[in-house]
């Protein structure tokens, strides 16, 4: 099982470089990192954790400059977002910045899209809260468009693209699917709770699931299994990826007999000296 992390990095943890180094040479497999471009002060959503909210929530660093720098310094860690919040972005930029991290970390980014949870944040971006999924979902459309190999035009509800030479490219080569058109560009996860609408746009546009914490994944996997297989996909090809998990032997076990090769374990959001210790805890699990 491939044992990655994921961490709040901010202007007053462990800096990134010096992080993606220590979990390289430890053998971890992967760096996720999460967004959240601004905490508005006068916030009416309640954190789904139970407020207060942490305060790493309103300076996390951007996650595509902060694993750029993890790229540079290293040559086999994964690197993701955990996640992106798709609604949030315009889409051309996002598509750009997306195959720019990918091309430079020779194909080692993983794109972990979510839906959010901070009405307001999201309204800050001009996101009505209602159609954020598909928004989402068009947006996504629209990227890949641009990540095709051929200049291709995209045509939806919320954006559009002409026909554009659009480089650098994705490094990972479209994968045929049937009864569909083949999906480009980085491996994709998609962040929520489990239901039959969130299944099917993952079944539509993605590699697979990136489930908070884990609970619930025997009864829901079957679920998105069928949703999956009646999608036309392969079924050895989807990903079930438990994330932000606080690690037990027990827990990993269970995952292992669940099939799932990889889990991101979650890391505090504290200097170096803690987070290193935290590294040297979560090593037994390697």
């Amino acid at each position: 099982m491939r044992i990655a992390t994921t961490i709040f990095l901010t202007d007053e943890t462990i800096r990134p470089d010096r992080l993606a180094r220590e979990l390289e040479e430890r053998g971890f497999a992967g760096l996720y990192l999460p967004e959240h471009t601004h905490i508005p002060v006068e916030r009416t959503t309640p954190y789904p954790a139970g407020d207060p909210l942490p305060p790493e929530y309103g300076r996390t660093l951007d996650p595509f400059i902060a694993l750029g720098q993890a790229a540079a310094v290293t040559e086999r860690l994964g690197l993701g977002t955990g996640i992106t919040l798709v609604a949030q972005h315009d889409p051309i930029d996002l598509a750009k910045q997306a195959a720019t991290l990918d091309f430079l970390s020779g194909g080692r980014f993983t794109l972990g899209v979510g839906f959010g949870w901070n009405v307001e944040e999201a309204a800050d971006h001009g996101v009505e809260w209602a159609t954020r999924r598909e928004l989402s979902r068009d947006r996504m459309a629209l990227m890949r468009a641009l990540w095709a190999a051929e200049p291709t035009a995209y045509e939806g509800a919320f954006g559009s693209v002409r026909a554009s030479f659009a480089h650098p490219k994705p490094v990972r080569e479209p994968r045929e699917r049937k009864g569909a058109d083949a999906l480009t560009g980085p491996r994709t996860l998609i962040g929520g709770g489990a239901g039959p609408k969130l299944f099917r746009h993952i079944a539509e546009y993605a590699d697979g699931w990136l489930p908070i914490g884990g609970r619930g994944l025997s009864e829901a996997i079957p679920v998105l299994r069928t949703a999956w297989e009646e999608a036309g996909r392969d079924p050895e090809a989807l990903r079930v990826v438990p994330y932000a998990v606080l690690p037990s032997a027990g827990k990993l076990a269970h995952y292992r007999d669940l099939g799932i090769d990889e889990v991101v374990l979650q890391l505090p959001p504290s200097g170096e000296s803690e987070v290193l210790r935290a590294l040297d805890d979560y090593a037994q699990y390697l």
